[in-house]
Parts: structure tokens; sequence; C-alpha cells
């Protein structure tokens, strides 16, 4: 493959690799004992479960390089279809008052999208799901412009309001569901949108009402997985005619997967995560004894700052979900290492799905793109921030011309 393609040889040959190698990186390691594909590629097993704390943790920040896994699986192609521009800026570099009552990454992550949005002259614009309309902010006294910002939530538009009145932004905070029939009025050929980190189907509504309207649209993907569908649905002709042709079918498990990378959480999250993880591959063990039936049982997530305090008290939890009662007297600690055992060991297997994660996501924007193309839009893909400020760092520029 070139370094240099369209973006539909880019579209079609992810939708051939990731047909390809789905039986490897669909499966989730968490939820099998042994993984179905073991058998058929046991050398690519043993390496992954030989490889050291260091190198497995090199290999999840870094999938592409210096790889063991190029041996059995196309590493240097995939790495070649993920490389995208990065889109060009205004030059602008944005006053850091502004950044006030907004969190530092949030700031960054503001501070780089903003001079790529490439804002239209005698345009209208609108932020969608606007929170309490941060980018409204600084779109308004970067360009020195009204912005309106579309939320659902009463308390964020009162709260975002105050904030822009406070700072002296042109911003007007509308309660709006996006998602209801009535949102379409806020969109016209002569409004631009601008959407930072909307979730699902919160952007394709914004997609599917700019093909509608004709607006203008600057957007940073997001959580492709907070969607009601249960498998995803290609948007673009193209899209479903190459997923038909490959025999690609994906699941909302399998959009998550798109968007599980974590560089940026912080070192006490990691380390909550990893405890999390081990006692949930620990209560899977146990329950999987209990039940006599050799299969995984998912369990509720608990929110940070609610996981009992020990294993044995989270075990109990879970078992109460799950209608389980659990013997009395089990060995918590041959259980608990069972988990740290079996975390390690997932770890490593998934490095096999990390290799697939960024273009799994890249195809998912490319289908965006299509869907806008279609549709008579110009539209430029790209990334507008390094990944280590937010690996959700792509970004579509579409408009009519």
């Amino acid at each position: 493959m070139p370094e240099s393609f369209s973006h539909d040889d880019r579209f079609g040959r992810l939708t051939a690799l990731l047909a390809e190698w789905q039986p490897l990186w669909q499966p989730m390691p968490f939820q099998h004992r042994r993984l179905p594909w073991v058998e058929a590629f046991p050398a690519l097993a043993d390496t992954l479960q030989a490889l050291d704390d260091a190198a497995c943790a090199r290999l999840q920040a870094e999938p592409f390089a210096d790889s063991p896994l190029a041996e059995w699986l196309p590493v240097t192609e995939l790495a070649a279809l993920v490389a995208l521009p990065e889109l060009p800026a205004d030059g602008t570099c944005l006053p850091p008052a502004w950044a006030d009552h907004m969190g530092g990454r949030k700031w960054r992550q503001v501070s780089a999208f903003v001079p790529r949005l490439a804002a239209l002259p005698e345009t209208s614009l609108i932020e969608w799901c606007a929170g309490k309309g941060h980018l409204a902010r600084v779109l308004a006294r970067h360009l020195d412009r009204e912005v309106t910002g579309l939320e659902w939530q009463a308390t964020l538009c009162r709260d975002g309001q105050a904030l822009a009145e406070r700072q002296g932004a042109r911003v007007r905070l509308a309660q709006q569901d996006v998602l209801a029939a009535d949102a379409a009025r806020w969109l016209a050929p002569d409004t631009q949108v601008a959407a930072l980190h909307a979730c699902g189907d919160l952007h394709r509504r914004l997609i599917e009402l700019a093909v509608e309207q004709g607006s203008a649209i600057t957007l940073a993907p997001c959580c492709y997985h907070r969607t009601a569908d249960a498998h995803y649905r290609p948007l673009s002709q193209r899209g479903r005619e190459l997923a038909a042709a490959h025999g690609v079918s994906l699941t909302r498990d399998d959009l998550a997967m798109a968007v599980q990378e974590t560089v940026t959480a912080p070192r006490h999250v990691r380390r909550h995560r990893e405890r999390a993880n081990a006692w949930r591959l620990g209560f899977d063990a146990l329950q999987r004894q209990v039940r006599g039936h050799d299969a995984y049982l998912p369990v509720p997530s608990l929110a940070y700052g609610r996981m009992p305090e020990n294993f044995a008290g989270f075990c109990r939890w879970a078992a109460e979900r799950k209608g389980l009662t659990l013997p009395a007297d089990v060995d918590w600690h041959v259980f608990e290492q069972e988990g740290h055992r079996r975390q390690a060991e997932v770890l490593r297997l998934e490095l096999v799905r990390h290799l697939f994660r960024r273009p799994l996501e890249v195809w998912l924007a490319l289908d965006r793109q299509q869907r806008l193309e279609e549709a008579d839009f110009r539209v430029e893909l790209g990334t507008f921030c390094d990944r280590e400020l937010t690996p959700r760092n792509l970004l579509l520029r579409a408009w009519r011309e």
C-alpha cells in the first residue's frame, strides 16, 4: 500500500483488513478463558504471553511501533492506513486567560480545535451539544461573532449563560434535545456547526441534519458505541456496499473498541481500573465454579469511588446483582490471585485488539466522510491535535460549495 492514497482506497482496504482479521480482533479476551483463535495461532498467543510488563505497556501505547505481532498480522499496512494528515490551523494562539472555568486538558483541546474551524464568512455559528458552552465562548471571542450553543440540560444552559455574560462573550445557550424532531430548525445553508467530541447518535444526528439542511460542520466524533442500535449500519452507501461485500458486521461492543484507548487517564484512575478489572476476573472465575457453567456472566459497572473496599465485598455485591448465592467457605485469596493472573493474561491478548482499534476508528470516520461526500459536500478528514492530548483527535470539516 503506498503512503499516499485516496480516502476511497483507504476505506476499501481498511474494510478488507478488518473483515479478514475479524476472527482475531472481535472476541474479547476478558470474556474468554481460551480465545477461539488461539488454536489457529498458537505461536502468536505464546509470543504475547511471553511479553514482560514494560513491553506490554509499550505496545498498548504504540501498537504499530516495532511490534512482534508483525510476524502474523499486517502491522505495517495498518500503520500506513491510519496515518492521516494534521489539518492546517489559522495560526492563532488563543489567550490563556480564556481558559477560565475550563479544565486544563479541555482548554488545550478547545485551543487546538478552534484554529482549525475554518469559519466561513457570513454564517451563523452553532455549538452542538454545548454543555456549559466552553467551546462557544472561545469561538465567540476568537471570531468576534455571536455563537448559539445547543444543550438539552437546563442547568448547564443557565450556568453556561452566566459564564458567557461574566466574560462578555456573545453566546446564547438554548435548551434543545438535538435528537428531537425540532432540532432541525437550528440548521440552514447559512449555518456552521461545531461539535467537539459529540458522542454516537448525537453526531450521527448532526451529520444527517447537515445533509438535509446544507449546513457546514466541523466535527470531532467520539464514543461511536453510544447508539440506540445494537448493530452498526454504515451511514454511507459506499460503507454499506463495502461491509456487505466483505462481510463486516459490527456490534455495539465492537464500536466501543474503537474508543478504548486511554492515554489521557490519570495514574490513580488507571490503578483503580486495573484493580476493578482484576476483581471482575476473579469474580468471573468464582461464578463459573458456583454456577457450574463455564461461561462469562456480565456484571454492571460501578462508578469511580463506589467500589467495595475489598475483593470479598465486590464479589458479594456482584453476586447479589446477578442473583447468585455464594458458598460460605470461599477462599477469597485464591480467587483474587486468579483475577490478577487472568488480568495479566488478558492485557497481553488484548494487544491484538489494540492493533485494530485505530483502524476501526478511522474506518468509522471514513464512513462519515463518505456520507457527506455522497450528499455533495466537500470534506476534509485529518487530526487536530496529538493523541497524547486526546486519542479522539480525528476531525471532519465539511461544507457545500
